[in-house]
């Protein structure tokens, strides 16, 4: 099998400002790219795209591929979940809605200590076991966002698992909160195999300072920064496939162009890669990847990783005239979403980010940036 997979998170779409208005004529000219270059494995989720990257895969894949011809990955994500009996009647409605008879993978979602306990109390790893035995499933795990520890428990507790999926790229590798290494070892001692997810962090490892595009470029100039990050994850030993979250054409033909004949990192490219990695994270203010799982539960529809991204790009580049423009797109998109200021601190936002950032904290911050003032904190309401 070819390394690259289809991560179908962020398929393209007609309104930035709706992730539900999914091309689908797009998407499956990308979905032909990509299966005629070899490469066959696509993960999705029921969330994804605000729930329309299952029927989209179904327009674009199901629909028009023989089923042995590619490998789907779904997953169970416990927000949807009240209770143990709601499981099997949102995994057969899953089926329906891609189309298919079985998945090849299927996971339980966003594994951590947030989530953890509900899938324990759910019995969600026997219900997926039991559906791997009814044939329903071919192989079994989870993905998983929090750190070591964490990971090592679900393992201890349920080794039937057959696949992990983590968080893995070379900004996040030796990250204290994130633990990329550390949980990638953990996975790897307990001989499970490890599918990457965010190779690129959410196009962090793309849109990269000047600085670090020039050692990039003096090393290989040929050579893209979305190659660098996904050849890192590819080379590590047990990782069958990399996830590439592509939203483009453009994005089908460069990644599987250089990973159809991938070649490992060389140890100078991973320490290279190691000193890029320090120089981003002292101009990264949040550590966001714009998976959006923030907004989901949102009350006051705040546009999170949206005004994040504004505020990354305020710390990183210091020049006037830019940090106005930022300044006009948060006021633009205020007009269709609540303001940083107005969150009310529910804390919704926090129990759903894989990256267990600090999301109330910071959009104090993002308001006093862009609004010039900041919430008052609960404590002071």
């Amino acid at each position: 099998m070819q390394k690259l997979g289809f991560g179908l998170m962020r398929l393209p779409v007609f309104d930035e400002n709706d992730r539900s208005t999914v091309g689908v004529e797009t998407v499956k000219n990308m979905v032909d790219l990509y299966m005629d270059r070899g490469f066959t494995y696509f993960d999705t989720a029921h969330r994804y795209n605000d729930e329309m990257s299952e029927p989209a895969i179904r327009e674009a894949l199901v629909n028009r591929y023989p089923r042995e011809s590619f490998l789907l990955t779904d997953k169970i994500t416990l927000n949807y979940i009240n209770q143990a009996e709601d499981q099997e009647p949102f995994f057969k409605k899953q089926l329906e809605i891609c189309g298919v008879d079985y998945f090849d993978n299927y996971l339980v979602h966003n594994m951590g200590s947030v989530w953890y306990p509900a899938a324990q109390r759910l019995g969600t790893f026997e219900f997926i076991k039991r559906m791997q035995d009814e044939g329903y499933v071919k192989h079994i795990g989870f993905s998983f966002h929090g750190t070591a520890d964490v990971l090592e428990t679900i393992l201890q507790d349920h080794p039937e698992t057959d696949i992990v999926q983590l968080q893995i790229n070379y900004l996040d590798w030796k990250d204290a909160g994130i633990q990329s290494q550390k949980c990638y070892e953990a996975a790897r001692e307990y001989g499970k195999s490890v599918v990457v997810m965010e190779p690129v962090k959410g196009g962090t490892l793309i849109n990269l300072p000047d600085e670090v595009k020039d050692i990039l470029c003096a090393y290989c100039p040929e050579t893209s920064p979305a190659s660098w990050a996904i050849r890192f994850a590819a080379s590590l030993e047990g990782v069958p496939v990399v996830l590439g979250g592509m939203s483009d054409l453009e994005q089908v033909e460069e990644n599987t162009n250089f990973m159809q004949n991938f070649t490992p990192l060389t140890p100078q490219e991973a320490a290279m890669l190691e000193k890029a990695a320090e120089m981003i994270r002292s101009r990264t203010a949040i550590a966001c990847t714009s998976c959006r799982y923030c907004t989901t539960d949102c009350p006051k529809n705040i546009a999170i990783p949206d005004y994040f991204c504004l505020y990354n790009n305020l710390k990183r580049l210091k020049n006037t005239s830019y940090m106005a423009n930022q300044s006009v797109y948060y006021m633009n998109l205020t007009r269709r979403h609540g303001k940083a200021s107005e969150c009310i601190e529910c804390g919704l936002c926090e129990k759903n980010c894989p990256q267990n950032l600090k999301i109330r904290d910071l959009l104090h911050e993002v308001s006093v940036a862009f609004e010039g003032t900041a919430p008052l904190k609960m404590s002071d309401k």
